[in-house]
């Protein structure tokens, strides 16, 4: 049997794949099984320092991401001899990755496509994992669809349940048990009841901050390096253009040291004296940077950020860009403000090549680590694919093991 810990990217399409192919999957999930619409309840709260959004329920941080699908870290990993080009292709297929159809770019994102273009910026529509005849454009990504029309991890949980995987929810796993370097189970509390689960093959796919605390109670040290994409949204006042209820980061600009895309923050009227001023006259942008994992996990599983001059001055950068866009839309750029500084995208905590190999193994036999943990660097981009692409790599290996 193998025993999957988690339900975000990296867990859910090998559970998928795995149960399609008969083989016995047990995947076991920390938080509740949920509606999608009720996702926004579930968000984690860390300590005060660190203002970093994930979720802790089925599907994962999947289920609140904006389902942005973009290819990240080719070349990066190659060096660790992995191609996962076959990989990219096959996942697209399977979540019909596409830019959204022009009936779904709203006004809002039209104006950020065609200032980035005027202003001769690398601009394109974002690549996503949304049916649009599904989808009401009511400009709640973030807080869990309400019309299940973005791909999440629950729908392949859903898939593997369906197809004979057994699944566990609302059960914490806490170490994972080996003897002689190898794996035989885990330990996991479900309504305080302690029970070990037998395996030949564990696969921790809890996120970054979770698989890190696993292997650290297994016996391997991890969680001394973490990254987490640092971003802020920038925007201002342009009266009535109801950006608040499109389908965010629908468009793309790709900076050298920074990512923008459209998307709705309440936090900017904050920023406007003027007491009119209402979501629907926002316009904002998301600037997004990759960082130099000077963050760590420490003894006590809190989560400590560190920004480095370099970070700081990417954002810096990519904020003074969005900037010039949303002016060059038209909004009132005396009105021009920023939220303050959050992160997204944990990861790096157990890096290809210093805590897994190129199978994604550790060093205790039939324990794998398949999220963005195993990323060697932060990809400064949304890692929903890599992640996909990579665990799906990891699926066929152990099929042909």
């Amino acid at each position: 049997m193998i025993i999957i810990v988690g339900t975000g990217a990296g867990g859910a399409i090998i559970a998928r794949e795995l149960a399609k192919d008969n083989i016995p999957v047990t995947i076991i999930e920390k938080g509740p099984y949920i509606h999608s619409k009720d996702a926004f309840n579930y968000y984690d709260v860390y300590n005060d320092s660190v203002d970093l959004l994930s979720t802790t329920c089925v599907g994962g941080s999947t289920i609140v991401s904006m389902s942005n699908m973009v290819r990240a870290l080719d070349e990066e990993l190659h060096e660790y001899d992995i191609d996962i080009s076959r990989e990219y292709d096959y996942v697209e297929d399977l979540i019909d990755v596409h830019p959204l159809d022009d009936s779904h770019i709203g006004e809002g994102t039209q104006l950020f496509l065609d200032a980035g273009r005027k202003l001769g910026l690398n601009t394109l529509k974002m690549p996503k994992g949304i049916r649009e005849k599904d989808c009401i454009q009511c400009g709640k990504c973030a807080f869990g669809c309400p019309a299940d029309a973005k791909w999440s991890g629950k729908d392949f949980v859903d898939e593997a349940v369906e197809v004979g995987a057994t699944f566990i929810s609302e059960a914490e796993v806490t170490e994972v048990i080996s003897d002689d370097s190898t794996v035989k189970g885990v330990k996991y509390i479900k309504e305080d009841v302690e029970t070990v689960l037998l395996a030949d093959t564990v696969i921790l796919s809890a996120g970054a901050i979770g698989s890190a605390l696993i292997l650290r109670n297994s016996g391997i040290d991890a969680g001394r390096d973490l990254f987490f994409d640092p971003f802020v949204s920038v925007g201002g006042y342009l009266k009535d253009i109801n950006f608040n209820t499109e389908v965010q980061m629908a468009g793309l600009i790709i900076g050298k040291n920074f990512v923008l895309s459209p998307h709705f923050s309440s936090f900017i009227k904050g920023n406007i004296d003027n007491e009119d001023v209402d979501d629907k006259d926002i316009l904002s942008i998301m600037v997004k940077t990759s960082d130099e994992a000077k963050g760590y996990i420490d003894d006590d599983g809190e989560v400590v950020k560190i920004n480095t001059i370099q970070d700081i001055r990417y954002l810096a950068e990519g904020a003074a860009t969005a900037g010039f866009i949303l002016r060059e839309a038209g909004v009132d750029p005396l009105t021009i403000g920023s939220t303050v500084y959050r992160g997204a995208h944990p990861g790096g905590t157990a890096a290809i090549g210093k805590v897994v190999d190129s199978n994604l193994e550790t060093k205790i036999n039939g324990l794998f680590v398949s999220d963005a943990s195993v990323l060697p660097i932060s990809p400064g981009k949304p890692p929903i694919l890599t992640i996909l692409a990579l665990s799906k790599r990891l699926a066929d290996y152990l099929k042909n093991k």
